[in-house]
């Protein structure tokens, strides 16, 4: 058995390897919000375990067995949000803390049966996939809306903010998964964008464009 600890920073080095090949230990003190001295005491503990590949001034990867918990914790975090707002009616923006509890949950026969009660998703409500009970998912081709040209079109399929006060901008604005957007017009002073949604204009920021994922 792992503590919530442990598997709390093998989610966040699975997520930051996402971006990059070697995580820094900086990397995960930022993610966590604590202190460098503190994650590399965990990082020795996890590296004794097998669960991480850990030399110190050199990053940090998962091994095969840390890689297998982080997308199993994954996997039930994701789970939960899509209960919460399929079934519970919570609000996208409402779930992330209460998911982050209800991950620790140890029992596989109740998150796969949840799995099976929902109908298998592959996406939570934010766009994210799904893993199955075995670890496997197939994510989304996404570009965020700055990376396109005038004229691109496409369906918000995910997004790279979780905050409560991003995606209560996003309802607020009919910016939801699912809906068509087309791009139509690049500030290039301020590269903010001007986005045409159910034939409606809309001018949103460089930041929100940044964290804004669409599947063209």
């Amino acid at each position: 058995m792992n503590t919530f600890t442990e598997e709390n920073y093998l989610k966040a080095i699975y997520h930051l390897s996402t971006q990059s090949d070697s995580v820094s230990t900086n990397q995960i003190a930022a993610s966590l919000n604590t202190k460098a001295a503190s994650v590399t005491d965990m990082l020795k503990k996890l590296a004794d375990k097998g669960l991480i590949n850990y030399t110190k001034y050199q990053g940090v990867t998962l091994t095969s067995a840390g890689e297998k918990i982080a997308l199993s914790i994954v996997r039930k975090h994701r789970l939960w949000e899509y209960f919460l707002v399929e079934k519970l009616n919570f609000k996208w923006d409402e779930v992330h803390d209460v998911a982050e509890e209800l991950e620790h949950i140890s029992s596989k026969e109740l998150v796969n049966r949840l799995d099976d009660f929902m109908g298998n998703p592959k996406f939570d409500p934010h766009g994210d996939p799904i893993p199955d009970r075995h670890g496997n998912f197939k994510a989304h081709e996404l570009r965020s809306v700055s990376s396109l040209e005038v004229n691109s079109t496409g369906i918000i399929s995910g997004v790279r903010e979780h905050s409560p006060a991003f995606l209560q901008y996003l309802e607020k604005t009919n910016l939801l998964i699912g809906k068509k957007i087309k791009i139509s017009e690049i500030n290039t002073y301020d590269h903010s964008v001007v986005l045409i949604v159910e034939d409606k204009k809309l001018h949103i920021s460089r930041e929100v464009a940044n964290n804004l994922l669409i599947a063209l």
